[in-house]
């Protein structure tokens, strides 16, 4: 039961999903919060410790992922020469790499603060978390598609 009531927290909130831009992304943001502290059983120290250094990291990540979208849409590939081409995809291997790094960096930080155990269940809230709000979305879109 202690598992259903953040879920069902979840989803209401996310009923009122028509708002955009800041508020939407603070809304999510908490839901996700209040998501991975119940799935880690976080306690407050822990809780204390371990915000600061996921929401670091969680902002470089997210700068990494615009600038490959921005990388991505600079131009379609079909207007690249061979060689801008290159530069192109060794940029976003380059940015993988960063993103890849953060992960390292975010686990090498947590695992002074929380278990192995609460590391891996992290990695799977997240994916868990990611693939509600994907559902929840989808559910929306297709929503509006009917009405029109």
């Amino acid at each position: 039961m202690k598992k259903l009531i953040p879920i069902l927290v979840l989803l209401i909130s996310f009923s009122g999903f028509a708002q955009r831009g800041a508020k939407m992304n603070e809304r999510i943001k908490a839901q996700k919060t209040a998501f991975i502290t119940e799935r880690l059983s976080l306690t407050a120290d822990e809780a204390e410790k371990f915000w600061p250094i996921y929401n670091e990291i969680e902002t470089k990540k997210k700068a990494l992922r615009k600038k490959s979208t921005l990388k991505r849409k600079e131009k379609h590939p079909d207007e690249l020469t061979e060689k801008e081409t290159k530069v192109l995809l060794d940029e976003m291997l380059d940015i993988e790499d960063q993103k890849h790094k953060l992960n390292r960096d975010l686990v090498s930080k947590l695992s002074n603060i929380i278990s192995s155990k609460k590391i891996i269940a992290l990695m799977r809230a997240e994916r868990e978390f990611d693939r509600r709000l994907l559902k929840h979305l989808r559910e929306i879109h297709e929503k509006r598609g009917k009405k029109d």
